[in-house]
């Protein structure tokens, strides 16, 4: 691998790092909110849980869905708790018991160190709720909505600065699915809209649910055709199972995932010339994760419940892996990928996971994502690397080698994020830093497990999690090691540059 500071992809924007938080299962109810739980403050926010989410350093968080926000009305949200209605859920056939809003979700954020991305319903509403939930959060006072807020005891706006236009109205599953046009105008209305009540404020528009949709990629196009001047980003969603159990290749599943974002970048970009325009439409992949574990026990569980453990998927030591290549997957497109939300944050095939009374704890993910968010911040380099590669039946060409290198110029250091996919040899690696002087390695941290289906539980919550006996080495501007098979592994560079 040959690193060279002059070959700089771009500098990161630090909202790649960001999570999602959807009424959903128990990622509000019993995860991130559990009055009475020995560990919550007044407010009913669980302690444990903001704890280990500060450790992941998360810059923002999108909420309230998901498919939940396409039926619901952010007003059933906040105000006294006792007018607050119960509502069914029907995105997943749940009961809603509005405890938890906007008001909360913005004290809780702060509480995280996060900012809030807000997702608005263009399902069963559209540009006038659009219009008045922005002058609720974001205006000082004086109008009907931010009065509104101020008698709710809110005297400062929430200057909830990034919002998503909808969610994943491409799909039949949606509550008030739409075509590319129907999104299209309704969209470029509430951001218009939106913007003329604060024109500071950034705008998400929905993209394809994912390549799976027969419309994709001309959702994008036409979507496009009536948002590009009206708005920053366009989303992207995906996720990643081994359903068949062929872990090489669901490790290669991040070379599709490069795929998705070159061919969504590709039509922005010809919208950009179709409009003659000057504006370059940026990435905001909004839900990506593995998700597939759960997907039998949801089909188990009884509707119209109160937060039920929905999409618990309880991830594996292979699960850490791909969601590590996933990470280095954007980092190499963060020149158009700025923002993107692990999808979710807690309890909902998440990093995080809580008992209901009881303990919190880290699954497997959390490490990766956690390397990533805290020494990924500086400028991500353009990764040059030999490596063997291997083929399968669905994915050809999969270098063993994953890597990229991420440089922070006011600390001095270079970070190489490397995961070895070969499942049963370890893998040399030299790391050639010949523009950055004489190196010094501060640590190499590792992830590895010799069973890749290991997991973490409640009783035994470090069973996968990652050591600092990483065999990393410098020798002037050259770094060396072996990478276990198997492996994620965080190199950590002292540079002196020449």
């Amino acid at each position: 691998m040959i690193i060279d500071k002059d070959f700089a992809i771009s500098k990161i924007d630090e909202r790649l790092y960001g999570s999602f938080i959807e009424h959903l299962g128990r990622a509000v109810y019993g995860g991130i909110f559990e009055p009475g739980h020995p560990s919550a403050d007044e407010r009913g926010y669980r302690k444990d849980v903001l704890n280990l989410i500060r450790k992941l350093r998360v810059p923002i968080i999108r909420y309230p869905g998901g498919n939940f926000v396409s039926g619901y009305d952010w007003k059933d949200g906040v105000g006294p708790l006792e007018l607050r209605p119960r509502r069914l859920e029907l995105a997943w056939r749940t009961v809603e018991p509005n405890l938890f809003g906007l008001n909360e979700f913005a004290d809780w954020s702060k509480a995280a160190g996060s900012d809030v991305m807000w997702a608005i319903n263009l399902g069963t509403h559209g540009v006038e709720e659009a219009r008045q939930i922005v002058e609720y959060a974001n205006h000082p006072s004086g109008s009907y909505w931010s009065d509104l807020r101020v008698s709710h005891g809110y005297k400062d706006p929430h200057n909830i600065k990034t919002w998503c236009l909808g969610n994943e109205m491409d799909g039949p599953w949606q509550i008030g699915h739409k075509t590319a046009a129907e999104y299209g105008r309704v969209a470029q209305e509430s951001a218009k809209v939106m913007k003329w009540v604060d024109p500071t404020i950034e705008l998400v528009a929905c993209g394809s649910s994912g390549k799976f949709m027969t419309t994709y990629p001309e959702w994008e196009a036409t979507v496009l055709d009536h948002t590009y001047e009206h708005v920053e980003y366009l989303s992207l969603h995906t996720y990643y199972g081994n359903h068949e159990n062929d872990t090489p290749t669901f490790l290669g599943r991040s070379l599709e995932m490069e795929d998705f974002i070159r061919s969504v970048a590709a039509t922005c970009d010809y919208i950009k010339a179709k409009k003659r325009s000057s504006k370059t439409m940026y990435l905001s992949f909004d839900e990506w994760n593995v998700w597939f574990h759960s997907n039998d026990a949801d089909k188990q569980i009884a509707p119209w419940q109160i937060a039920p453990p929905q999409l618990e998927d309880v991830y594996t030591m292979e699960d850490a892996l791909v969601v590590g290549c996933l990470l280095i997957a954007m980092l190499k497109h963060s020149d158009r990928v700025r923002m993107a939300c692990l999808a979710q944050l807690v309890n909902v095939i998440a990093p995080i996971m809580t008992e209901n009374g009881g303990d919190a704890w880290a699954q497997t993910i959390f490490y990766p994502f956690m390397h990533a968010s805290v020494f990924g911040r500086g400028t991500a380099l353009v990764p040059l690397v030999q490596s063997p590669k291997y083929d399968t039946k669905a994915i050809t060409d999969i270098p063993y080698l994953e890597s990229i290198a991420v440089y922070n110029e006011e600390a001095g250091e270079a970070t190489i994020f490397a995961v070895n996919r070969d499942l049963n040899e370890s893998l040399p690696f030299e790391a050639d830093l010949r523009s950055f002087g004489n190196c010094q390695v501060i640590e190499h941290l590792v992830l590895e497990h010799a069973d890749l289906k290991a997991t973490n539980t409640a009783r035994n919550p470090d069973n996968v999690a990652p050591h600092a006996r990483g065999n990393a080495q410098a020798d002037g501007s050259k770094v060396s090691s072996v990478l276990g098979k198997a492996s994620w592994n965080v190199i950590r560079v002292k540079t002196t540059l020449a």
